[in-house]
């Protein structure tokens, strides 16, 4: 077995966490698939993969030389798909927010699988900052402000967000009339996973955005616990759309302030600047501006470096 082979043998491995899965996955007997891996461990000086009797995990120097050769296999993959004009196959590693792939993309995956059968879908849902190149994700979908990076996004969509409160606790508290009311008030609030920072209340002023640092007794990282929390009446938020349409409409929660419009929040696709997408990627990311533009609205196409 050659080197690339060798290489699609110990990812595959490392995907399914089983020799035998992995064996049977490339119609391999058992013992091959071990004594492969064994030979790449021998060859490199060191250990990749630790084994129990129930499953199979990279060790830290496996998980390196995972990534490693998920980039040179998707890399040949691409050199000779640009010749022979093959179809997109493979694993298409894909980071989420979960709010946003249940309302936006998980109705459309089966379409988008039967029509590009040979290509896998391995979606992992967080808030959190992902090392997309460290970590082997194609491509990483976010809702709002983005910190800077040497990653290259594109804007898919912009929502429209509101500022809401459960009736229990505007029958607590009373509502607020005007943005300076919001002092005598405490909001339920996001706490980003990468800084500790809280989200502020941010208000429209012409083209200036107004940002209100709020009293927040209870914040959250999860964006549906975020939710439960505002429904519970435990303070102010101020929440995208379509998150809560529903919630409005059958008044589980109140617009409050609603003469004081928010500035829209982008949703954005981030990947790699220096590598060349693969036709998956490109597939994936065509498909998901697509989803955004029928089911959110007016799409944005640009790119910029971040």
């Amino acid at each position: 077995m050659d080197r690339l082979d060798a290489m699609r043998l110990f990812t595959r491995v490392v995907d399914r966490r089983s020799f035998t899965q992995a064996a049977h996955d490339l119609d391999l007997p058992r013992s091959t698939a071990t004594q492969v891996v064994k030979q790449l461990e021998e060859r490199l000086g060191v250990r990749l993969l630790q084994r129990t009797t129930r499953t199979v995990r990279p060790t830290l120097d496996g998980e390196a030389y995972y990534h490693r050769c998920l980039a040179i296999l998707d890399d040949v993959e691409d050199a000779e798909g640009a010749f022979l004009g093959a179809v997109p196959k493979g694993m298409l590693r894909v980071e989420v927010q979960g709010t946003i792939a249940r309302h936006f993309l998980i109705g459309g995956i089966p379409e988008f699988l039967d029509r590009h059968p040979g290509i896998e879908i391995a979606m992992s849902e967080s808030d959190r900052w992902v090392d997309v190149v460290r970590e082997g994700v194609d491509c990483v979908l976010r809702y709002g402000a983005l910190p800077d990076s040497d990653l290259v996004a594109r804007t898919v969509t912009m929502l429209d967000r509101v500022t809401c409160a459960a009736p229990a606790y505007l029958e607590r508290h009373g509502t607020p009339e005007t943005i300076a009311d919001l002092a005598r008030h405490h909001a339920v609030s996001l706490r980003s996973i990468t800084t500790g920072a809280l989200t502020p209340f941010e208000f429209l002023r012409g083209t200036d955005i107004e940002r209100v640092e709020m009293a927040s007794p209870f914040s959250v990282t999860g964006t549906e616990s975020f939710r439960d929390a505002v429904l519970l009446g435990l303070g102010l938020a101020q929440m995208p759309v379509f998150h809560i349409e529903r919630d409005l409409a059958e008044g589980r929660l109140v617009r409050v302030l609603p003469e004081n419009p928010l500035p829209a929040a982008p949703v954005s696709i981030l990947y790699p600047r220096n590598r060349q997408l693969s036709p998956r990627v490109r597939l994936f990311i065509d498909w998901a501006v697509g989803r955004f533009t029928d089911r959110a609205g007016e799409t944005v196409l640009s790119e910029s470096p971040r």
